[in-house]
């Protein structure tokens, strides 16, 4: 019996590992200019190219670590509010799209 709870302790530490979001910080940026605008949070006229273009029709993406992170297209809706801003995102990466959780600037 010992050995069945443990195992099922186990197992269960094991799968909320593989469940648990990962957080990312960077700005959020528009897919057609994508990286051109790394300073949006502090450039003006970057943070109004990201807003135009989001308008326009281009999705939101995520800019950290020198990449452009696509942003499905369930969590476009959470980072309306956070165009141009430097935000920290919870969620996690599924097929090259990344899922948010939760928003914070």
């Amino acid at each position: 019996m010992k050995k069945f709870a443990f195992a099922v302790v186990l197992g269960a530490s094991l799968c909320s590992f593989s469940f648990a979001a990962d957080s990312w910080t960077g700005v959020i940026s528009d897919a057609k200019c994508g990286a051109k605008h790394t300073d949006a949070d502090t450039n003006e006229k970057s943070a109004s190219c990201v807003k135009a273009c989001v308008k326009g029709g281009s999705a939101a993406v995520l800019l950290t670590d020198g990449k452009v992170v696509a942003i499905d297209k369930a969590s476009q809706k959470k980072v309306a509010d956070h165009l141009g801003h430097k935000v920290t995102v919870t969620g996690k990466v599924e097929h090259d799209m990344l899922h948010i959780d939760s928003v914070k600037m």
